[in-house]
């Protein structure tokens, strides 16, 4: 596939998985190559022999599940055939209990619809051997806590988990101390690692008045360049999405209210560059997978340090760089410093 050289969190995770059955927690930030970091150990460790789900990948959101099904496929071209099925919300759930009539290897699922399946009885896990839990403390933050627990017990006949989070909160910790070996290794990719290293950091500092105008005048300097703009609330990414439309910025819009088979829509729009810029609120976030992106806005701080994380990690992906831009009000100077601080990050002023 052209892959050369592994990233920190491969160099670690591959052999080590590869070799051990045990439970395995790993800090890494999304962009960093986890897929291949567990899904290659995993493919390798299915006994095609055997038709039962053996690996099962639980994912915050449904485009990371799509994201990460349309890797696994691409590993398999390369080796024996191994069957992957990709379940989640807003998808046709009829045509998904048909599809697991067939024999199946692994699933990719997103909570919610791994129980509703579950309820119906159109799926077992009783052969199911390795368990992921990937972007672990996203799953959490979205409200998954009783599903996970749910999935902990279903699963308990496992040889191993592996959770892969960007962050350790404390209800990770919990997590892992239920449910995990207590001797379970961290694999912490350093703090150098855990946060692209090929983002150039820089903020802006403009009232609430000058936003608009400071934001239009560094999306027309971009040239051609592709990018991503966040907003902490919904409200705030409508109304820009209408403002820059309405001076000619080919524009679209990604939050929890767009319904899910217009989300795809925004998404294979924007991955085939007929929109320039995508609005997404902080949320949106995961599972934005795009290449080439040159830059992010942040039309304001995120509320919480770890969507900062993650929003900056959408540009500058697979080795390439990219600019990560925080359009500061003037009370929040502070916050840079904590994020400097907190990520061990350098922001520069721009003007």
């Amino acid at each position: 596939m052209g892959i050369i050289t592994p990233t920190a969190i491969q160099t670690n995770a591959i052999p080590f998985l590869l070799e051990k059955d045990t439970d395995l927690i790993a800090q890494a930030q999304t962009g960093t190559g986890k897929t291949a970091a567990f899904g290659l150990p995993l493919l390798a460790k299915i006994d095609l022999a055997k038709k039962e789900i053996q690996g099962l990948i639980v994912v915050p959101t449904r485009e990371l599940a799509k994201q990460i099904g349309k890797q696994l496929f691409r590993f398999t071209k390369f080796s024996a055939k191994i069957f992957i099925e990709v379940l989640c919300g807003g998808d046709n759930i009829d045509k998904q209990v048909q599809s697991l009539q067939r024999p199946t290897h692994i699933i990719v699922v997103t909570p919610g619809r791994l129980i509703d399946l579950l309820k119906r009885r159109a799926l077992s896990l009783s052969s199911v051997r390795y368990l992921v839990l990937d972007e672990a403390d996203e799953i959490l933050s979205m409200g998954f806590k009783k599903e996970l627990q749910e999935i902990f017990q279903q699963v308990r006949q496992r040889r191993s988990t592996w959770l892969f989070s960007a962050t350790i909160p404390p209800g990770i910790e919990q997590l892992t101390r239920e449910h995990m070996a207590a001797n379970a290794p961290l694999l912490k990719v350093d703090r150098v690692h855990v946060v692209n290293r090929n983002i150039k950091h820089e903020f802006l500092v403009c009232g609430k008045d000058e936003k608009l105008e400071r934001l239009v005048e560094f999306l027309k300097n971009q040239g051609t360049h592709r990018g991503l703009i966040f907003c902490r609330t919904r409200e705030t990414a409508n109304k820009i999405a209408q403002q820059l439309g309405t001076r000619g910025f080919k524009v679209d819009l990604l939050h929890g209210d767009i319904m899910q088979k217009d989300r795809d829509k925004v998404m294979r729009s924007f991955k085939k560059e007929r929109v320039q810029f995508l609005i997404a609120t902080d949320v949106a976030a995961r599972g934005i997978d795009v290449e080439d992106l040159a830059f992010v806005v942040h039309h304001q701080l995120p509320e919480q340090i770890e969507y900062y994380t993650h929003s900056s990690g959408r540009t500058a992906r697979a080795g390439k760089t990219g600019v990560s831009l925080v359009l500061l009000d003037p009370r929040e100077r502070n916050k840079i410093r904590e994020l400097e601080d907190s990520l061990g990050i350098h922001f520069t002023e721009t003007r």
